[in-house]
Parts: structure tokens; C-alpha cells; sequence
């Protein structure tokens, strides 16, 4: 974990080590410590704040994670601002998850989690600003594979923000059921997470306005 203020740190610490299979293995207040700690114990996932000294979060997730990282570590921006360029360029540099800090501790863990996956995870309330300018359109998918309605019913939650156990309530389903669906829809859209899913729902008029 990397924020300079000892409070953030310690309410993380204290959600993620709570987590049967999670555990936490260093602090950093700076960029530069992180930036360190991260290349010599190689974590699974880091979580960098935007605003440090030494070295902002931006450019530790460029180093750990970037195009240009010989070693990519997954790395999760947790902060205050929601501002559109700090998304657009954590999300460039490599990022697997942008979090604003008043998230809370549940969406904290399911990014967590989403970045051990392979998936990508970004606060609720900023998803569907952003999906609206981020992502390419995405073309439709093919007759041979065409969305039943369970699945467009996923993808339109999907664009409003909502996370896996978000949608298995609303849906009455099991969280395992909507993972399912989602693997579905991503190999029959071809896009590789739930942005993807979300972009394509933006881009075909799919998502509520």
C-alpha cells in the first residue's frame, strides 16, 4: 500500500488483512518507497494513491505496470480525485482498477480480488462518465453469437457501475452465476473485461441513459 497519510493506511490495512487470503506486506508513505518495496517483494497487487511525494502515483503505475515494465506488477489507484485525466492516464499507464477513496471497503476487496483475475475495476460513480469518452466504439456482436436476454440484462448493469454482487442482487442470482455470464459476454463481444462489456453497451445504445 502506498498513501502518505498514516490514517488511509492503516483503515486498508485493516480491511484487506480481515480477508482470509489476503494479506498485506508493506507500507509505503512515498512513491519511491513503494516503488522499491514492490520490485524486491514482487506483491500481487499494489495500491497507489495519486498525490505522494518523491514519486506520484501516476508514475508508479507507469513503473510497475506500464508499457515499458519488464516485470508487470497489477496496480490499483485508490484516491480522492475522480478527475477524467488522472483515470484516462492511470488507466493508460497500466492500471487494473481506479478506486475514489469514499468507495468503501466492500468495492476495496472486489478490486482487489477483480485484479487477481485478470479483471479491471473502477469506482461506480465514475464508470459511467467515464465509459461515455474512454473506450472506442466496439462493433456488435456477430449473428452466430448473438446476447440472450439474460446476458443484455448483465451488460446493461454492467455500463450503470455495479459490481459482480451488485448485479447477482439485482438480478436474484448467485454471484458465481453472473462471474459465468460475464465470460460468456466477453468471448462473444471479443473485449477482455467489464470496460470492454460496458464500452460495447455505450457504443450500441445498449446502456440507459
Amino acid at each position: 500500500m502506498a498513501d502518505d497519510q498514516d490514517g488511509v493506511r492503516e483503515a486498508f490495512r485493516m480491511v484487506l488483512d480481515a480477508q482470509p487470503d489476503m494479506r498485506v506486506v508493506a507500507e509505503a508513505a512515498d512513491g519511491r518507497s513503494a516503488l522499491d518495496q514492490a520490485r524486491l517483494l514482487r506483491p500481487d497487487v499494489v495500491l497507489a494513491d495519486i498525490r505522494m511525494p518523491v514519486l506520484d502515483g501516476l508514475e508508479l503505475t507507469r513503473a510497475l505496470a506500464g508499457p515499458g515494465a519488464a516485470d508487470p506488477v497489477r496496480v490499483i489507484v485508490v484516491t480522492t480525485f475522480d478527475l477524467d485525466e488522472y483515470v484516462h492516464t492511470a488507466l493508460r499507464e497500466g492500471a487494473c482498477g481506479y478506486l475514489l477513496k469514499r468507495s468503501g471497503p466492500t468495492l476495496l476487496v472486489e478490486a482487489v480480488r477483480a485484479a487477481m483475475s485478470g479483471d479491471t475495476l473502477i469506482s461506480p460513480q465514475i464508470t459511467v462518465r467515464l465509459l461515455r469518452t474512454l473506450m472506442p466504439p466496439a462493433p456488435p456482436p456477430s449473428a452466430a453469437a448473438p446476447l440472450s436476454g439474460r446476458e443484455l440484462e448483465v451488460v446493461r448493469l454492467v455500463a450503470r457501475g455495479l459490481t459482480n454482487g451488485e448485479i447477482a442482487s439485482e438480478l436474484f442470482i448467485s454471484a458465481g452465476t453472473v462471474k459465468n455470464h460475464l465470460a460468456n459476454i466477453q468471448r462473444k463481444l471479443g473485449v477482455a473485461n467489464r470496460v470492454g462489456i460496458a464500452a460495447w453497451a455505450w457504443s450500441t445504445g445498449q446502456a440507459p441513459r
